[in-house]
């Protein structure tokens, strides 16, 4: 069996969605997250303005989350966000790595 991993994924939705829209993509992925792994923590930073446009937008909806799952499952998931439309940006980190490079620093 392969050994989890602990992650932090944050996400961008087009801020320009309703609040519908929005709250649709947040559940679609919190239940994929579930579905391949368990979440820690979803942090929902709101409506925040971008530090430059993206698609003519200066608005997006920001979402952290911090999960565990096996190695190939942020991989899947990154292709997702990346088919997924009104998706702006994502980014997955995982946790060791970051641990591992500050105590080297």
């Amino acid at each position: 069996m392969e050994k989890n991993n602990s992650y932090e994924l944050l996400y961008i939705v087009d801020g320009t969605l309703s609040e519908e829209a929005i709250k649709a993509l947040i559940e679609k992925f919190t239940a994929l997250i579930n579905e391949n792994g368990a979440i820690s923590e979803i942090n929902e930073w709101g409506k925040r303005r971008l530090a430059y446009p993206i698609d003519d937008k200066e608005e997006g909806y920001y979402v952290l989350v911090n999960f565990t799952s096996n190695g190939a499952f942020p991989a899947e998931l990154e292709r997702i966000f990346g088919i997924t439309d009104g998706i702006m940006r994502s980014m997955i980190i995982r946790l060791e790595e970051v641990k591992k490079a500050a105590a080297e620093a």
